[in-house]
């Protein structure tokens, strides 16, 4: 009896079977190129800050991406950059094989260029002029942070990622590129540059006098590189040798870099406090805190222009908030989101936005910036006119050093 209802049960399956079309089959193995598709979409649902992925099923816009002819390299990376458009997320993007051993460069060493650091404008889409390097091409022709890039050697930048513009703009030494830029206020300009090799030295220093003869140790900060942390420390140990009773950092047109310098930095200045907290897709708080003596605890201002922004924020942000510095200048950049690099394993990589960033009173500058407290528009100087008479927003830093010594005096 048993054996007739287990034959009877077996027919059963298979009658199913067979009016369902068969038995299931094992889904059919990815290709090389749907198997890349689908490692990027894994690191992005994994990582990504926003766990709605803009309001889209995120597996959904797999299903359907490696569905798509994937025939050659150049599709899938199609494929991919289509499926990251979703998130409009323009820091969130695919960094073919040469451009993701290039964006190594930016952080350590030199490179070779017009000396842009830029980025697409999130409610614009345009891409925009972070700031210029020190020194460079693009800095001596005056190009300025905010400058729209509307064309690089006639192609319209609408039709490049951020990345192909960069590369665009990299090359020879000694070769031109023409970039064509919009200013506001004024109708869009032709500006021909010559690629030079462009240094990364992040530090420049001085002893400078200050009002009534007050020695001021003048530190201009350009970028947040591997060597920035050691080249501050070293600064300021110099110039605390060399008697420096205040202190002005500036920070102006530095667009930011690696987020650990940003806070490493910060310590230098801070003994205790939260340096910055960083929200991830949960919702969860971490933070950096301070701990340890600061290297100096004399006065300090800090200038910021509209050219600060990231890694710059951060350090304005913490040493405002913690009451150790005050801001001098224009409001920063606002950008508050925070990137990781993830290898592919065709030696491409992905950059995702994984978290945001607040100051330590829990701003979220993203899109905002942070205001300074003594807001002094930034006339259009040369970079040799920096911490000069000739620059509006550093003699305003010295004025209100000035005020903070007489009051400290009167107290």
């Amino acid at each position: 009896m048993h054996r007739r209802v287990f034959q009877i049960a077996i027919l059963l399956v298979l009658q199913v079977a067979l009016v369902l079309g068969g038995w299931p089959q094992p889904a059919a193995a990815l290709s090389p190129e749907q198997q890349l598709l689908s490692e990027a979409w894994r690191i992005v649902n994994r990582s990504y800050v926003d766990d709605k992925f803009n309001h889209h099923n995120w597996w959904s816009i797999r299903e359907q991406a490696v569905k798509q002819p994937l025939n050659d390299r150049e599709q899938t990376y199609t494929g991919i950059q289509q499926m990251l458009a979703n998130l409009d997320d323009p820091f969130t993007r695919l960094l073919k094989p040469e451009q993701y051993r290039s964006l190594q460069v930016n952080t350590a060493g030199e490179l070779t260029g017009v000396g842009l650091q830029i980025a697409i404008d999130p409610e614009s889409g345009t891409l925009t002029v972070v700031a210029p390097v020190a020194g460079s091409p693009a800095d001596q022709a005056g190009i300025q942070p905010l400058d729209r890039i509307l064309k690089i050697d006639g192609t319209p930048t609408s039709e490049l990622s951020l990345d192909e513009a960069a590369t665009r703009m990299r090359g020879r030494i000694g070769t031109p590129v023409t970039l064509t830029l919009g200013r506001e206020g004024r109708d869009s300009l032709e500006i021909e540059l010559l690629r030079d090799r462009i240094a990364l030295n992040p530090v420049y220093a001085e002893l400078q006098s200050g009002p009534e003869n007050l020695p001021v140790g003048y530190i201009r900060l350009s970028q947040f590189s591997a060597n920035a942390t050691t080249e501050v420390a070293h600064a300021i140990d110099q110039l605390e040798k060399q008697g420096a009773a205040a202190y002005i950092l500036d920070l102006r047109n530095n667009p930011g870099g690696l987020l650990q310098a940003g806070i490493e930095i910060a310590r230098l200045w801070l003994d205790s406090g939260t340096i910055v907290y960083t929200v991830n897709r949960q919702g969860i708080l971490g933070s950096f805190e301070a701990s340890g003596e600061a290297l100096t605890h004399d006065p300090l201002i800090v200038l910021v222009n509209k050219g600060t922004a990231s890694a710059s924020e951060i350090l304005a942000g913490a040493l405002q908030d913690n009451g150790r510095a005050q801001l001098v200048g224009e409001k920063t950049f606002g950008k508050g989101l925070i990137q990781s690099l993830f290898d592919l394993s065709d030696g491409s990589g992905l950059a995702v936005t994984v978290a945001k960033y607040e100051t330590p009173n829990h701003t979220d500058i993203h899109k905002l910036g942070i205001s300074p407290d003594r807001v002094v528009p930034l006339q259009p100087i040369a970079l040799t006119k920096f911490g000069s008479k000739d620059d509006l927003q550093y003699q305003a830093a010295l004025q209100l050093l000035k005020e903070q010594t007489v009051m400290a005096k009167s107290a």
